[in-house]
């Protein structure tokens, strides 16, 4: 069995021919480093290792099986009124594993999943694993060209799809290397009437399938009808990609994350064992129940959700489209819940909805912000109405995803994204490489097991953001405080440079977001030819009676001259990614 060092800050070796993350053996002599001393390990919680162990499972796929044999009876996934247990999703995995081996495809080859959070996309991409195959996760809300440049760029052989995105597909897949391609339906995975009236509501009423033609397409339904019975896992060891997680490309070209089995099984034991600390206090819910708002195609739900949930027997409530608050927080109510993961900009819309205070908190043990800053603002507001504290963390694609975190069982939000999980280390750097003293500010660098093995058959973009001793550039600004907790100022890219003075749009919008008339805010440069730029606040109304002015003097309250706002537009809404990301890239593109 391959083993991969979970003690060390070695990465997983990349398959032969593909990038590797750099070798932290090979480090340069160097000047002592403040980071050198660890010093976020004197915050841990008592009884927390500042190492995980050996990796328990070879593989996801091994992880998989044991979870399903020891929790068989468990639900693990619902959707839309329909729950699947652990025992079922073993057996629709290996159907679909069956059916991608007698098609052809095999260990190492890439296989497409274009899919919301509904019932089929756990069952889908457990079969493309355990058929030994290189899961390539895809927004379901790709335009043609996005969808075209990563099936291209990851080769991929098969694509499982959803029919409302089809026409997509259709535009591009003479293009592509695709040998197969699988359509499904909303509904197929329920099963007989229920199933069967979810397409007709579907296609039918609310007409969210736009015409499609895909000749040569094999349905769904073909291949879960199968026979999965003495169909046997590929062997896969911690070497091995399980998945290609692209990038956003909100700053380029989407690029490739190649992560192996062992950087995902790290971090979803980091994590684990960084989350028992919040059950210390009221105890561990017998069934532990996931509010699955995140796609499981974005590596912060497919980690925490899928990977670590299963591993702990919880069972996931799947929400196919959480912008529809209404139809999420009745599905809400539904479930006592114990868990929820969520980016900031869910947090706010949850809230903004008057049911939402009616739901019952009483079993809420933990919710994580991630892929954005988590504003004051929205996290005390959070408190006050479930009683349960954000815990931030920090994370990209490129550490499969969590690096920091702030302690579970704090009773008030820090502010920060915490501190590195166990078996991390986290440097603050300049723009030569050298280490910053405590409290300054610099590039926040990662090393440790959940970091990519490099970006799919792109060594040059590798060798941009690997150091030789190791490292992952993150491309986020911050500073480390003498506990060892790290504040995001912001990312490079969207930094505003004001007459020379470094402005970071997080703060100008915290500040707006907590005027109790703006719903949400974006803050972007825009040129200025007496001080090259100045800043640009795009908010978005709750009472419409708020004015510019109003706007200005609420920023002037806390905010020094040049980081106020010079232009305010106000918007119905920002642009986000499928995740909630404000898009302030294409707010500067206009």
């Amino acid at each position: 069995m391959a083993k991969a060092s979970t003690t060390s800050s070695k990465t997983a070796k990349p398959p032969a021919g593909k990038p590797a993350a750099g070798n932290p053996s090979a480090q340069k002599k160097r000047a002592k480093s403040p980071y050198d001393a660890k010093p976020w390990l004197k915050s841990y919680p008592q009884g927390v290792p500042a190492e995980i162990g050996p990796l328990k499972y070879a593989s996801i796929a091994g992880l998989l099986e044991e979870s399903c044999g020891k929790f068989a009876g468990r639900p693990v996934f619902s959707c839309m009124g329909k729950t699947i247990t652990y025992r079922d999703l073993l057996a629709q995995s290996a159907v679909i594993g069956a059916w991608l081996k007698a098609h052809g495809l095999v260990k190492g080859d890439r296989v497409a999943i274009m899919m919301p959070n509904i019932l089929q996309y756990p069952a889908v991409m457990f079969g493309v694993l355990r058929a030994g195959c290189t899961v390539v996760n895809v927004n379901p809300l790709y335009t043609p060209r996005e969808l075209e440049h990563q099936l291209k760029d990851s080769g991929a052989k098969a694509i499982f799809i959803l029919e409302n995105f089809a026409h997509t597909l259709q535009q591009v897949v003479a293009r592509t290397d695709l040998k197969h391609v699988v359509v499904t339906a909303m509904g197929d995975q329920m099963g007989g009437l229920k199933g069967a009236i979810v397409n007709l509501v579907v296609r039918r009423i609310k007409k969210m399938v736009p015409a499609w033609s895909l000749p040569g397409h094999t349905p769904y339904r073909n291949v879960i009808s199968g026979n999965g019975a003495g169909f046997e896992t590929v062997a896969t060891g911690h070497d091995d990609l399980a998945y290609l997680q692209y990038t956003g490309g909100t700053t380029g070209v989407s690029k490739g994350a190649a992560l192996s089995n062992a950087n995902v099984l790290a971090n979803a034991e980091q994590n684990s064992v960084w989350v028992e600390v919040a059950y210390r206090k009221g105890g561990k819910p017998d069934d532990l129940v996931y509010i699955c708002a995140l796609p499981l195609y974005h590596i912060f739900a497919l980690t925490v959700n899928a990977i670590m949930g299963m591993e702990q027997g919880a069972h996931n409530v799947l929400i196919p489209n959480p912008r529809d608050i209404p139809a999420f927080i009745k599905e809400m109510g539904k479930w006592h819940f114990n868990v929820i993961p969520g980016l900031n900009t869910l947090f706010n819309a949850m809230m903004n909805n008057a049911d939402f205070a009616r739901l019952d908190f009483s079993g809420l043990k933990l919710t994580l912000g991630g892929g954005m800053a988590v504003q004051r603002p929205v996290a005390e507001r959070w408190k006050a109405m479930t009683g349960c504290v954000i815990s931030e963390g920090y994370g990209l694609s490129e550490t499969s995803p969590v690096a920091t975190a702030n302690r579970f069982d704090a009773e008030e939000f820090s502010g920060t994204i915490g501190m590195p999980i166990p078996s991390t280390d986290v440097a603050i750097r300049d723009e030569n490489g050298r280490d910053v003293p405590i409290g300054e500010v610099g590039e926040i660098c990662i090393r440790g097991p959940q970091v990519m093995t490099g970006y799919w058959n792109r060594p040059d973009e590798t060798a941009k953001v690997m150091t030789e001793d190791g490292f992952f550039r993150s491309g986020d600004m911050g500073f480390m405080d003498e506990r060892g907790y790290t504040k995001i100022v912001d990312r490079k890219k969207d930094m505003i440079l004001v007459s020379g003075f470094n402005v970071y749009p997080n703060e100008i919008e915290e500040v707006a977001a907590a005027h109790e008339g703006i719903v949400e805010a974006a803050a972007i440069g825009v040129a200025d030819e007496h001080s090259g730029e100045v800043v640009k606040l795009f908010v978005v109304r709750k009472d419409e009676s708020l004015s510019e002015q109003d706007v200005r003097d609420w920023c002037a309250k806390s905010l020094t001259n040049y980081k106020r706002p010079k232009y305010i537009e106000f918007r119905s809404e920002l642009p986000k990614t499928n995740v909630g990301k404000i898009l302030r890239r294409q707010l500067r593109d206009g």
